[in-house]
């Protein structure tokens, strides 16, 4: 019987291997990083899952397939990305979620107060996803400051406007199921 290529055995002592080659151990705070990216990223399925739009389908699979670009750079040293050729986030990238954003938010009605979380299935498993990404982008500025050279610039840019996406997207949501936003009272 053939091996499954699903296992190698070569992390049964708690190291994984970059794209590099260079292993480092399972809870290097790099692995932690495109862990998050990668639980970010299952969220958005599963949200997307749940979403009754068809309008914004394609740009969620295009912001799925960004975190596996953001996922690659993390998993391969800043020094090898040019070789293995890891795509990088681009300035046109982050405007196409600029634009988006400025598209829903011309439909809903201006916020003047802090909305909760929740309304709709859909809604709100997108702002779960709005925290995670947030969470997500804590990290790498985290990591950023300790390793200075190893994180693209805009990739944080790009995970800063994604949470503004996802905010805005779960407000739009709501807006198609006709679920009213609840306001925050203090």
């Amino acid at each position: 019987m053939k091996k499954s290529a699903i296992y190698t055995k070569g992390g049964d002592r708690g190291e994984t291997g970059l794209v590099g080659g260079t292993r480092v151990y399972k809870n290097d705070q790099r692995i932690h990083l495109y862990g998050q990216v990668d639980e970010l990223n299952s969220q958005i399925g599963l949200a997307q899952s749940l979403s009754p739009d068809n309008k914004y389908k394609a740009i969620i699979l295009n912001i799925q397939s960004r975190l596996f670009d953001i996922g690659s750079n993390m998993a391969c040293e800043a020094s090898k990305r040019v070789e293995y050729k890891i795509p990088q986030i681009s300035d046109l990238q982050i405007e196409e979620l600029e634009i988006s954003i400025d598209e829903m938010s011309m439909v809903l009605p201006e916020l003047k107060n802090f909305i909760l979380p929740g309304g709709s299935k859909a809604s709100s498993s997108f702002h779960v996803c709005r925290t995670v990404c947030r969470r997500v982008e804590r990290f790498l500025v985290e990591f950023n400051r300790t390793n200075p050279d190893e994180l693209p610039l805009n990739i944080l840019k790009y995970l800063n406007r994604l949470s503004d996406f996802l905010f805005v997207y779960a407000r739009y949501l709501n807006k198609l199921d006709n679920v009213e936003e609840i306001i925050w009272k203090s």
